[in-house]
């Protein structure tokens, strides 16, 4: 299929693009273009206007200012896999970057982007929530930044505004003894996840002292495990544990009944997931102590 007729414009100020944002409501955002593109041939969206960022330059910026990471709207997937920032700095999306899709699709697609298109299988919303990093939006009078754990609000739905542009994310810097993990099952390496899940502890040697376990991919929103809290903080790591954090948070879960598989198939794979994510969470904490 090709897409319906759309008008097309390319600014070349982030001022001049947040105020075609303002005047005119129809009008989609083009960043990388590897989700949007797609959903335009299909015909699942048809905006009167595509508004072409690319040209930008105040956009590419990957930086570190003080605890925070900064990505830009127009880093792309390939940029920030190989940053020495997100390796040293925000190991859980160092971990979430091999599983990013394809080179030619890391190549173009954005940071950024991902987390604006909120595609229930991708792998920047998860890190995102559970690092609880800050989405930074403008529109023409002002700049708000909204928590990532407020801007999630569905399937393909977040808290961004018509005339608002995601003009970047900030990452938190890991702390001590804070430890990461990330897992994701699908049909080949570099498809959509069936069933994900990106992790975060806080460990005094065996100790855990906090657990976020957000799963994704088989689930319409994103949430930060109850069980996991419940079942973990206060505990030391054991075999029995990872068991049990792991059957509870695959029960905790509220998996969408798809083409991709039932219910009870989606919490007998993140369950199996999740034990294997954990285990290798464990043997990096027994590293670090030595």
């Amino acid at each position: 299929m090709k897409p319906s007729a759309f008008g097309y414009v390319r600014p070349e100020t982030l001022e001049e693009a947040l105020d075609f944002l303002a005047d005119h409501e129809g009008a989609a955002v083009l960043a990388g273009g590897q989700s949007l593109i797609t959903t335009l041939n299909m015909r699942l969206a048809s905006p009167e206007y595509v508004v072409d960022i690319n040209r930008i330059e105040c956009l590419s910026h990957l930086t570190q200012e003080g605890d925070e990471v900064v990505v830009g709207a127009l880093v792309r997937h390939a940029e920030v896999a190989a940053s020495p920032l997100i390796l040293d700095h925000v190991p859980l999306v160092a971990k979430a970057m091999e599983h990013v899709a394809h080179p030619a699709i890391r190549n173009r697609g954005t940071c950024c982007g991902s987390l604006a298109y909120a595609d229930p299988a991708a792998e920047m919303p998860p890190c995102a929530f559970a690092l609880d990093a800050r989405l930074v939006l403008a529109n023409r009078s002002e700049r708000r930044t909204v928590a990532a754990r407020d801007f999630f609000l569905g399937v393909y739905e977040t808290a961004r505004r018509q005339d608002e542009l995601l003009i970047e994310v900030r990452f938190p810097v890991a702390r001590p003894q804070e430890y990461f993990g990330f897992a994701e099952l699908t049909r080949r390496h570099g498809d959509f996840a069936l069933v994900g899940a990106a992790i975060r502890a806080q460990c005094q040697r065996r100790r855990i002292l906090a657990l976020d376990i957000v799963v994704f991919a088989a689930v319409a929103n994103l949430v930060v495990s109850k069980a996991a809290t419940r079942l973990a903080v206060g505990r030391e790591w054991s075999d029995e544990l990872v068991d049990a954090v792991a059957s509870g948070v695959a029960e905790e879960m509220e998996p969408m009944d798809n083409l991709q598989g039932r219910p009870e198939t989606k919490r007998l794979q993140g369950a199996t997931l999740l034990r294997r994510a954990l285990n290798k969470m464990m043997a990096e904490v027994d590293h670090a102590a030595g």
